[in-house]
């Protein structure tokens, strides 16, 4: 039986479209954003004998490593569904998911894994062509729009800006802030730690509070280097690492027309809000900070990065920013259409489009985002 507080995910009608079309469901995501429920509620749904597998169990991994299709015939038995978690933690696992899609054509395989790093570099060449590979976020507003109403969501807004989304935080109300705590300071990190390349974990945390208190600004590896005391390739690495952890993510410069258009800067996201406090060690209510813009401009990038993968909308994103300091928080530009938008916090302080941006890009629509009105730009090109 379902549990009434389970978050209906949108992307479960999407995965369970695809069942039994010859192609292994891979889904990758951050440590606790709800892989494993979401999978196990697909499953929930269909009259199949499933087997469930984990990468974590130190047997299961020795048997899915090197195997054969024999073997993997012994194994699965009389399932119709084999369901692997953690897949990542299993040597070959590539190799072993195109044994099962090849030789046992009758079963469906869906593997989910946490380190995308791992799992797709193990993964892409055994399985190319055999394959729907999905990516699961923490749960969206749109979604808890649909799990509670658009009500109750926006009285959530202050919320969400300081705790975020992962499905725990959602769940237990008045403990986020040891959920937060456990999620930063582990977690997040499992994978990555466990890795020979992050020979550092102090210079580690050193650069992700860096790219933490620099959140909506644009950011330097030099001004990196000299704050840390690394080097610039090993900042480098390291900032690759985390956005394969779904833990950041970059917005690159938007550049066409304006000779003074800066067009190699970079800024850095989160994912989740709650995960960039925990990391800075602030969870003080809106009235009492001092960056509410930057967690503001993160919420709403994050959201329409979400809102762009689970509707499947075809966008590039960008900031856009000259060397005199002008900028606009966001654009997008699909179809040949370009839009721009500013983000405020206080609906009161009038946002404004710069003129250079106006003249250079005439048939750019542009709209300022506020409190009252963001949902029309999460839900921009939504059918």
């Amino acid at each position: 039986m379902k549990h009434e507080n389970i978050i209906k995910r949108h992307l479960q009608s999407t995965i369970t479209k695809r069942l039994f079309k010859g192609k292994v469901i891979i889904l990758l995501g951050a440590r606790q954003v709800g892989k494993t429920t979401l999978i196990e509620s697909i499953l929930l749904d269909l009259d199949y004998p499933v087997i469930e597998l984990n990468g974590d169990e130190a047997d299961i991994r020795e048997l899915l490593a090197n195997t054969t299709s024999t073997r993997l015939r012994a194994i699965i038995g009389k399932s119709k569904i084999v369901f692997i978690d953690e897949a990542q933690r299993i040597s070959n696992i590539g190799l072993t998911l195109k044994l099962i899609c090849d030789k046992l054509k009758d079963i469906q395989v869906i593997a989910t894994g946490s380190s995308s790093f791992e799992l797709t570099a193990k993964i892409n060449e055994p399985l190319t062509g055999r394959k729907y590979q999905f990516q699961l976020f923490g749960p969206s507003f749109l979604e808890m729009v649909e799990h509670h109403g658009l009500l109750k969501e926006n009285r959530l807004l202050e919320h969400r800006l300081i705790f975020g989304y992962y499905p725990e935080i959602i769940t237990h109300p008045s403990e986020e802030r040891d959920l937060l705590k456990l999620l930063s300071d582990s977690y997040l990190y499992k994978d990555l730690l466990l890795l020979e390349e992050v020979t550092k974990p102090i210079l580690f945390e050193k650069i992700l509070k860096a790219l933490a208190l620099q959140l909506g600004s644009e950011v330097s590896i030099n001004e990196l280097s000299r704050l840390t005391g690394a080097n610039n390739q090993t900042i480098e690495k390291y900032i690759v690492l985390l956005e394969k952890a779904f833990v950041i993510f970059r917005l690159p410069a938007f550049s066409r027309n304006v000779r003074n258009e800066i067009r190699k800067g970079k800024k850095f996201y989160f994912y989740d809000n709650g995960i960039r406090n925990a990391i800075i060690k602030n969870f003080q209510l809106p009235e009492q900070r001092t960056d509410m813009g930057p967690l503001w401009e993160n919420f709403l990038i994050s959201e329409r990065f979400k809102t762009l993968s689970l509707y499947n909308i075809d966008a590039d994103s960008f900031f856009w920013r000259t060397t005199q300091q002008q900028e606009i928080d966001y654009i997008e530009e699909s179809h040949q259409a370009l839009t721009a938008w500013e983000f405020k916090w206080n609906s009161k302080t009038k946002g404004r489009i710069p003129k250079t941006f106006s003249r250079a890009y005439p048939n750019a629509l542009c709209s300022v985002v506020t409190p009252e009105n963001f949902m029309d730009f999460l839900t921009n090109g939504v059918d």
